[in-house]
């Protein structure tokens, strides 16, 4: 639907790749792995043809694979959203779990990061002062 409420005109595969990020060979991976909630539409001469909600929950699927979930948890997120009514508790479970790996990453990357900081203050300090002498020197 539109901000009018009209139906939105069915997108076609190149213009649903330009929108999500996604390749059109991504596209159509997602398809045959049944990551969409629903079978894409297609024209009279076989040409697939979106809709908006499956441009929604691709751009879904584009930010859980990019946190990154697994190919198989994407797919039974999606199996669950298939079968419609009576497992939102899987789903939130679904979705917890991966929120939790999620965190866990980002504190590891902020204990990376503070390394990497501390670091680029040692060589700032040392430049700064004209001599980088004995750092990570082999010959020292």
């Amino acid at each position: 639907m539109t901000a009018t409420g009209t139906p939105a005109e069915p997108l076609g595969i190149g213009e649903v790749a330009e929108r999500t990020g996604l390749s059109i060979d991504t596209l159509r991976f997602y398809e045959r792995e049944h990551l969409l909630v629903g079978p894409v539409g297609r024209t009279a001469g076989g040409r697939r043809r979106y809709s908006t909600f499956d441009v929604e929950w691709l751009l879904i699927c584009v930010k859980l694979r990019e946190s990154g979930m697994p190919l198989a948890e994407l797919r039974r997120f999606a199996e669950l959203v298939r079968s419609g009514p009576g497992n939102e508790a899987e789903r939130l479970d679904l979705l917890e779990a991966h929120r939790q790996r999620v965190d866990a990453r980002i504190r590891e990357l902020e204990e990376c990061r503070a390394v990497i900081s501390w670091k680029v203050g040692v060589y700032a300090e040392h430049l700064a002062r004209g001599k980088a002498g004995g750092l990570w020197d082999p010959t020292a």
